[in-house]
This record gives structure tokens, C-alpha cells and sequence, in this order.
């Protein structure tokens, strides 16, 4: 386990043995155990958890935006494009496509492969298995919807930075997001040479800009009333249990966006002394020193991990 001294900007030596996997020490295996074992305790003795899921979470269940996964299905982009650009699928979604309708030949692709055609994934199954009797919470910036095919109740999640399958106007002139499954699925279907008809391509039904997909990459993003909803859920739940035994429980989480799970946990870690913080990701698990006593930062696969708490 990893502490971080955030105000004295330094870590001690000592304080990595605790959570590296068991292969990087031979005195591990012990440490790495007991780590698990207490996991597993603070998720029995919870009365309320709340479950702060990263893009760590979903890589670790198969759903890899780059590597092989990327290379075999996006192979005519990255050679029509260049590799240069197309490095996995996020930063190709950011790639000047030269018209609507080469851009909605890549996304329709993407939300396809990565929303709309997986199943529920084992490791949010098993991970719906151990929360299901709880009192739970799910707040995620993952926008594969996951979650919910899991079986996870709708009114117990918030999905922070959008959903795939949600479109909105890229202006935007109002705030409000429109279901696309449909049109999505007829675009893969009758595109040729990685472009969607222009009869296809959305536009908003209020001032006739050209649609977008619900993602949070700039202040464009439309909150529309049902996040509105799903924050206000959450914000309740939050009060509900700010003095009970609560588990944070974060997945996959790194620095990429820290100030929407990540710092919030650690505050409320620390501002409760009935809250554990259990953290699992590999190679970026660690905590502040203030909840040190009250923290467990595993350094280990999500999947194998979640497996071994039930």
C-alpha cells in the first residue's frame, strides 16, 4: 500500500512494501493476503457502499480501448487515417475526420463495439453479486452502461461524464440528450468505405446543428434532467450515510480526472472515521497518510481481486 504525505509532498520508502503484488517482493504474499482478507471484512461490515468506478474498471473486465482489441477492429482507420493519429480508441475519436459523415463511420463503430454489442461483463457481475444486499451506490465516469447490464438498479448510478448511447447538439442549444441505438446501428450497417450516408448524419431537432455524442470532453456537454436526477440521488445518499460504516470502494481510478471520485472519496474518508477506503488498481493504488489506519490500496488486477471477495 502506497500513503502519500500530501502536505509534505513526501513518501516514505517503507510504505510501498505493503501493496505491490505479490511477485515484485518475496515478502509479499502474506501482506497481499491480508489485504485481501481485510477487503473482504470491510465489505461484510459496510451497512452502506458506495462504488467509484474509473476506465480501469472496464479495461480490467475486456473492454481495452488500445492494444490488440483497438488494432483488429479499427485496422482500415488507423491505415486510412495513419497510426501516427490513431493510437487507441479515444484519441482517434478526437481525430479531424474531413466530414460528418466520415466522423459518424468511426463513432457508430466504437459505440457498437464498446456500448451497445458487449454483454454484461463477469466482472461487474461478480462485482453486482457482492454489493447486491447493500445499501450501494455506483458513481462512475465509464460510459459503456456496464453498470446497469450488470443489473445494477438505474436509481443507484450516476454516469458523470455521459453515455454513449445518448445524443446531444453540439452547440449546444438546449439541454437535452436523445437515445441513438437505433440510428447508431443503422449507420455501421449502411456505411461503405468508413463513411455513414449524409442522409444519416443527426442533427438537432431544435436548431439543425449537427448532433454529438453525449461524452464530457469540453463545456458543451449537456447535463441534461435526468443527470440532474441521478446527482440529486446521489447528493441524498451521500447524506444518508455520513456517519454510518461506509465503504468506498474505487476501481480503476487514476489522475486523469481525480476531483470526481478519487479526492471526494478521500475527503470523505477522512471526514468520517466510520468510512474504509478500499482502493484497487494496478499500479495506482494509493492513499493520503490522514486515513492511513482506515485504508486499503491494492496494486492488482480489478477482476481478480472483485473475484476473490465474493
Amino acid at each position: 500500500m502506497v500513503f502519500k504525505k500530501i502536505r509534505k509532498g513526501h513518501v516514505d520508502w517503507r510504505d510501498f512494501l505493503c501493496g505491490t503484488p505479490a511477485s515484485d517482493y518475496i515478502f509479499q504474499k502474506d501482506a497481499y493476503e491480508e489485504q485481501i482478507e481485510n477487503a473482504v471484512n470491510f465489505i461484510k461490515d459496510a451497512d452502506a457502499v458506495i462504488i467509484g468506478a474509473g476506465a480501469g474498471a472496464s479495461t480490467a473486465a475486456g473492454l481495452e480501448y488500445g492494444g490488440k482489441r483497438f488494432t483488429d477492429h479499427f485496422a482500415e482507420f488507423i491505415e486510412k487515417y495513419g497510426g501516427h493519429y490513431m493510437t487507441d480508441m479515444y484519441a482517434a475519436g478526437f481525430y479531424p475526420f474531413p466530414s460528418e459523415e466520415a466522423r459518424w463511420g468511426y463513432w457508430s463503430k466504437h459505440a457498437l463495439l464498446n456500448r451497445f454489442d458487449p454483454p454484461a461483463l463477469p466482472l461487474y457481475q461478480e462485482l453486482y453479486s457482492i454489493v447486491k444486499d447493500k445499501d450501494y451506490f455506483v458513481l462512475t465516469t465509464n460510459v459503456d452502461h456496464q453498470f446497469q447490464k450488470a443489473g445494477f438498479d438505474k436509481q443507484r448510478l450516476f454516469y458523470t461524464q455521459g453515455d454513449y448511447g445518448l445524443f446531444q447538439c453540439s452547440k449546444p442549444c438546449h439541454r437535452a440528450t436523445y437515445d441513438n441505438e437505433e440510428v447508431v446501428r443503422e449507420m455501421l450497417k449502411r456505411q461503405k468505405d468508413m463513411k455513414i450516408p449524409t442522409g444519416l448524419i443527426p442533427h438537432c431537432p431544435v436548431c439543425g446543428k449537427p448532433m454529438t455524442m453525449n461524452l464530457r470532453a469540453d463545456d458543451t456537454f449537456v447535463q441534461d434532467d435526468g443527470w440532474y436526477r441521478a446527482a440529486e440521488r446521489y447528493s441524498e445518499f451521500l447524506c444518508r450515510h455520513k456517519e454510518t460504516k461506509m465503504l468506498l470502494l474505487e476501481l480503476g481510478v487514476g489522475m486523469n480526472t481525480p476531483g470526481i471520485i478519487k479526492y471526494p472519496f478521500w475527503q470523505m474518508a477522512a471526514q468520517n472515521p466510520n468510512a474504509y477506503y478500499v482502493s484497487i488498481n494496478a499500479g495506482e493504488a494509493y492513499a493520503p497518510e490522514e486515513i492511513r489506519e482506515r485504508a486499503i490500496c491494492v496494486n492488482g488486477d480489478i477482476g481478480e481481486v472483485i473475484c476473490r471477495c465474493h
